[in-house]
């Protein structure tokens, strides 16, 4: 029966999210579902949500309303349920706590009951294993929640304060994940740089473990924050060093102001972000820097944005994720005072957006004739190949033989950068095995 209980999952938002989707996909199939590769297909839609943006509930409430239109069945999962849980009233609902529920959800969701599982839990998800929906990436999350408390922040509402993964069970899945073919382990939560401090334990700590492991594979950190990174900033550019880490470094700073950074309660200045970038490019010049900007937060001047622009020409970020400020609900900066117009916030968001496409395109140059090993992680339109380098850089690559590009996938071959975009680097292949 259940064979023809078909089920489709759309997911919205970070890795962490993804991780969640592969966990589910998982169980599902474990129970006996089929999942398929389009929602026209399914009978039933898992719609993995994100909170972190009123875009991205948007675009949520916008795929659900199409989902209504095909009359399928919907549960809705992910971030939203837990942090808004009244946006989706009348539908199943799943919150992120809860996805080991998720076949008694899909089985009473299917049989015309509304289910909600939103009970705050802390759940070990290491001990679900997942099927991976890209087969060179494992997604390993390490932690869930985190120990800030940013005055802006919606996601708190939904994952709630850090508990760390034991390392051992970090250490376990990595290997698993290894063990089927994954080449690129990506360590994903809210926040890695806490990691631990619940527990008597540190980043730098389960990334020597994480290091040690055999076989030749990469390993991607997820988003850290200043104020931890500072606390072991040596110990972690060391680690860095070791040739399984990507040179990628993802360190939100969100504002060049000072006292921004305190109304949003963000815990460290921006000469603390300066000195992390500076003494990471110091030692690792090609690494990959990328943060985070939040245009417009509740009275921000005009000079102050100008601290965010000469931030910016000053540390050049390679990768920049730009949001204009929307004030979300139950959170301390929906309540402050002198809320920015829509219009200045954009005007802001635009110049920023233009000024840093030419400081990555500059980046980007910098890579014109390297030569070396890039990892093949993903299949691009017309065949193209597509696939990072030590810095976690994207880079497209044509693929001028008959070859099929799926027999590249999880490969290392040797590519030499002919042309770049502000968005990633072209290339060419000069020998197809490593």
């Amino acid at each position: 029966q259940k064979m023809q209980d078909t089920v489709y999952i759309k997911t919205f938002g970070c890795a962490l999210n993804r991780a969640d989707s592969e966990r589910m996909a998982y169980l599902l199939k474990n129970a006996g579902f089929r999942l398929v590769d389009s929602p026209e297909k399914a009978r039933l839609v898992i719609v993995n949500t994100c909170t972190v943006k009123n875009l991205a509930e948007k675009k949520a409430i916008k795929y659900v309303k199409q989902l209504e239109e095909l009359n399928k069945k919907i549960i809705v999962a992910g971030c939203i349920p837990k942090a808004n849980p009244s946006l989706f009233l009348g539908y199943s609902q799943i919150s992120p706590d809860q996805i080991h529920q998720i076949v008694s959800a899909v089985e009473e969701t299917l049989e015309g009951n509304i289910i909600e599982y939103l009970a705050d839990e802390q759940i070990n998800k290491l001990k679900i294993p997942s099927l991976r929906f890209n087969p060179v990436i494992g997604i390993v999350p390490i932690a869930s929640g985190c120990t800030g408390n940013c005055s802006y922040c919606h996601v708190k509402l939904a994952r709630g304060n850090l508990y760390s993964y034991p390392a051992e069970d970090i250490i376990s899945t990595i290997k698993r994940e290894l063990s089927t073919g994954a080449k690129e382990i990506w360590l994903t939560s809210q926040d890695t740089g806490c990691y631990g401090l619940d527990k008597n334990s540190s980043l730098p700590e389960l990334l020597k473990e994480i290091t040690a492991i055999d076989g030749e594979f990469f390993i991607r950190l997820g988003m850290a924050n200043p104020n931890h990174v500072l606390n072991y900033l040596n110990e972690l550019i060391e680690i860095f060093k070791n040739p399984k880490m990507f040179k990628f470094l993802h360190i939100p700073v969100q504002s060049g102001c000072d006292r921004i950074l305190h109304l949003m309660n963000r815990r460290y200045t921006a000469e603390d972000f300066k000195k992390i970038v500076f003494a990471f490019r110091k030692e690792i010049p090609s690494i990959t820097i990328a943060t985070d900007i939040i245009c417009g937060f509740p009275s921000e001047t005009e000079e102050e944005f100008n601290h965010t622009i000469e931030l910016i020409k000053e540390t050049k970020p390679d990768v920049l994720n730009i949001s204009r400020f929307w004030p979300r609900p139950k959170t301390e900066a929906a309540k402050m005072p002198n809320q920015i117009h829509g219009s200045e916030t954009k005007k802001r968001s635009s110049f920023l957006t233009a000024l840093h496409t030419n400081i990555a395109r500059m980046q980007n140059e910098k890579w014109i004739d390297w030569q070396g090993k890039v990892l093949i992680d993903e299949i691009g339109k017309n065949n193209s190949l597509i696939g990072r380098n030590f810095a976690y850089k994207p880079i497209v690559i044509k693929n001028d033989k008959e070859s099929d590009p799926a027999d590249f996938l999880g490969k290392f071959i040797k590519v030499k950068i002919t042309s770049v975009t502000p968005y990633d680097l072209r290339g060419k292949i000069l020998t197809s095995s490593f």
